[in-house]
């Protein structure tokens, strides 16, 4: 249990608010690459409360800023793209991609007026499919050294959906490992050979145990909760009984992204990003280490669970989430279809919109959620007090390496060094150098 100051210390996320103020020292998606690759390169953008236009101008170079003019408040989203910036249809008034207004051609001739004005805009950078954006104060910092960031573009693929909740509960529930065993079991096990893309559908690694028969035979993992540079390292162990371990190491990656293994070959990043205090995008960058990705099989697959040009989710709350119960009865635990995205989904929006944290009761398996609030807690003091440099990864990015992600099975008298043994194979054959 908290106190409702605390939850809204560490939920909120206004320019004003103290985890506002934390969220913005740090990178966050804005906007898929793919949003941008129509006739006309304009979107609107709402991020972190702020309401914001992103545009491509004609020479390819990215802006972000206020999505309101500051003349008389007209939607920028309907602007003309043109000399190199964007026009408000209303009055002609133009601005660059800095937020600046170069021209009032409806002033008297003359008139420098347009010097004085400008709209807030932030930097924006490119990469692994994501349009990225920068809120906080001073000189951004370099993007960290993710897998994500340092595998080619054809080993990547970026996606995002959009949860009707506060961006924590949103985190939390993918550094809570116990949660796979009942939200995402299977009754029944598919062939790992259809499972592309898909977590905890393919078999686990050296075996042919597929990972939802692990996880529904064994729901008590041991969880451990390392603190690094990047945030926490979760290691996840379930004793199969047989004189060997499962072994699941997954990461929150401060403030608002995990790493997690889709299969032995492939990993997600994925950031919970706050449109505001009661709405979110998780944005999922997909990393594979063997073959490049299948871009098109992938957004296939996710096409079919999302509408455009929102991302919002078919099944949700307004249609049940696709609840059924015979399916529920002889298929899946949540009785709510197959995509393991919807469970998520349900279990963080039927929490409400921002979880009222005075009514929960942790439990032992609860440990990575209690070390992320206490983390939390001190980055937000630290940017209070001005110490950038206290925050993780504060002013280092290029500390945070990997993180590794990945399953494995070892003897369960041997296990420490099983899962670096075995990230250490898979970049042996990788195709690209992470440099780890």
């Amino acid at each position: 249990m908290m106190s409702q100051e605390k939850n809204d210390e560490i939920t909120r996320v206004g320019a004003d608010q103290p985890a506002g103020k934390l969220l913005r020292q740090y990178w966050m998606p804005a906007a898929l690459s793919d949003e941008l690759a129509g006739k006309r390169p304009v979107v609107p953008v709402t991020l972190l409360g702020e309401k914001l236009v992103l545009f491509r101008d004609e020479s390819g170079t990215l802006g972000l800023i206020g999505r309101h003019c500051p003349h008389r408040g007209a939607d920028m989203c309907k602007g003309r793209l043109e000399d190199n910036g964007l026009r408000c249809p209303f009055h002609g008034w133009h601005f660059d991609v800095t937020g600046q207004c170069v021209e009032q051609p409806a002033e008297p001739e003359g008139s420098r007026m347009h010097e004085h004005i400008k709209t807030p805009a932030y930097p924006v950078v490119e990469h692994a499919g994501i349009i990225w954006a920068f809120m906080g104060q001073g000189e951004p910092p370099a993007l960290p050294m993710l897998d994500c960031f340092n595998a080619p573009d054809s080993h990547v693929f970026a996606f995002k959906g959009l949860w009707q909740c506060n961006w924590l509960q949103a985190l939390e529930v993918g550094i809570d490992p116990a949660h796979a065993s009942f939200l995402h079991r299977f009754l029944q096990d598919e062939d790992p050979k259809d499972s592309y893309g898909k977590q905890f559908r393919d078999a686990a690694p050296g075996t042919d145990i597929p990972m939802t028969r692990i996880l529904r035979e064994f729901p008590r993992p041991e969880i451990q909760v390392e603190d690094t540079n990047f945030g926490l390292r979760l290691i996840a162990l379930r004793d199969l009984d047989n004189g060997h371990t499962h072994v699941r190491v997954t990461n929150q990656v401060f403030p608002c992204a995990i790493t997690i293994p889709i299969s032995s070959e492939m990993t997600i990043t994925q950031w919970h990003v706050p449109v505001d205090d009661e709405n979110c995008y998780w944005y999922a960058v997909f990393t594979s280490f063997a073959d490049p990705v299948d871009k098109e099989k992938m957004r296939e697959q996710r096409l079919k669970e999302h509408r455009l040009p929102d991302y919002a989710p078919l099944k949700n709350a307004r249609n049940d989430y696709g609840y059924n119960p015979d399916e529920q009865e002889s298929l899946t635990y949540t009785g709510m279809g197959m995509d393991i995205n919807v469970h998520d989904q349900w279990a963080c929006e039927s929490m409400g919109p921002i979880q009222d944290r005075r009514q929960e009761h942790l439990g032992k398996t609860d440990v990575a959620i209690i070390a992320n609030r206490r983390k939390l807690r001190a980055a937000i003091a630290a940017v209070a007090d001005g110490a950038m440099d206290k925050i993780p990864m504060g002013t280092n990015p290029e500390a945070v390496k990997g993180p590794v992600s990945i399953d494995t099975i070892a003897p369960s008298n041997d296990w420490k060094d099983s899962w670096i043994n075995a990230d250490l194979a898979r970049r042996k054959t990788c195709p690209w150098d992470a440099d780890l």
